[in-house]
């Protein structure tokens, strides 16, 4: 993707101005994140919601959405990215975890699960896929072992699996105070995806409702909510779904190539080495649109009931990060020579 460089760069840029800004204050721009949403659920249910043709069907659907932004924010905001010196994750019981079609006695034993693999953690896994265990290399930084797709975020000072980028502020409301990676990416992109369709339906919807907070229409108004703060929310509400649905658009094109935004920026240098010696570089992680986006959300046969993408339930990831699907034939990205992986000072040097 010929942005992608840009694009992750502009992510950087945010890491560490949004850093220096926030700092100590991470947790309280989150609660001031939580207020602006909150008080979009409240403006649109006492204005919008009560003009909406039938109700029976659309205030249900309304009330599932706001559901899932406001879960899939809180799970983005507290559960861990995935540290490598944590002790590995396990699903919970409660009934916010979803179950899997194994558990629920469809396709017994081929649901993918984390497990030991060879004395190491690993995946167990269909025939369907093929996973290799990552290769190992030792971070300058913490001198840990750390399995490949993992790198060390500077303002944690942690290795975090399958690390994307850490969102300590960007684009007004995306407030999460922690990286994001191999175990919150799932709510961060359903969290962006229904905070697109929420102030689309906000911008929609509320479009006759902001003339009369405006006072064009002249008719008296009626609502709890004040016209100011209403008018104040729609504007926020269409800022929110152009800049937040530009960068939902980067990520799903990303997902859908196999890569994390750190990714897509290193296999465009290498493509670019690769192109230089006539030669073409293949992503190993990309197994088609349609299977990486399954992988990501690990959703079908082999994993978690497609509802889980509509209902905020917890799911673990097809994989612990220490084991891989990769192309039929492909041990290692190809095109890529022994001593060109790009590490993370090699990156920020980059961005510098």
């Amino acid at each position: 993707m010929f942005c992608a460089r840009r694009v992750f760069r502009c992510f950087k840029t945010l890491e560490r101005w949004g850093d220096r800004i926030t700092g100590a204050a991470g947790p309280y721009f989150v609660g001031l994140a939580v207020i602006l949403i909150s008080t979009g659920v409240v403006c649109f249910f006492d204005v919008i919601a009560r003009d909406l043709s039938y109700p029976l069907i659309s205030i249900p659907i309304c009330i599932l959405i706001a559901t899932n932004l406001l879960a899939h924010y809180f799970y983005v905001c507290t559960v861990r990215p995935g540290f490598i010196d944590a002790p590995p994750a396990e699903a919970g019981k409660s009934i916010l975890w979803a179950k899997g079609h194994a558990d629920r006695g469809k396709g017994k034993g081929r649901i993918r699960r984390l497990t030991a693999l060879g004395g190491s953690s690993g995946v167990e896994w269909s025939t369907e896929l093929r996973i290799t265990p990552a290769s190992l290399t030792q971070c300058r930084r913490c001198g840990l072992q750390r399995p490949e797709r993992t790198h060390h975020c500077k303002i944690c000072n942690r290795c975090v699996l399958k690390y994307d980028h850490h969102c300590p502020v960007s684009l007004l409301i995306l407030w999460i105070n922690q990286c994001v990676g191999l175990h919150n990416e799932r709510h961060f992109v359903l969290f962006m995806v229904y905070l697109v369709l929420a102030t689309f339906c906000f911008s929609i919807l509320g479009y006759p409702h902001l003339m009369d907070s405006l006072g064009l229409y002249y008719k008296p108004w009626v609502y709890n909510v004040p016209e100011i703060a209403f008018a104040l929310t729609y504007v926020l509400a269409v800022v929110l779904c152009l800049a937040v649905g530009i960068m939902l658009l980067y990520h799903l094109y990303s997902i859908s190539n196999g890569e994390t935004a750190v990714e897509a920026q290193d296999h465009t240098e290498y493509r670019d080495r690769a192109k230089r010696r006539q030669e073409e570089f293949v992503n190993s992680y990309d197994l088609g649109r349609m299977k990486n986006l399954q992988l990501f959300f690990n959703i079908g046969e082999n994993g978690y009931p497609l509802y889980t993408l509509f209902f905020p339930f917890r799911i673990m990831p097809y994989t612990d990060g220490r084991a891989w699907a990769r192309r039929e034939g492909y041990d290692k990205h190809h095109g890529v020579r022994a001593g060109e992986e790009l590490t993370d000072e090699e990156e920020e040097e980059e961005e510098q």
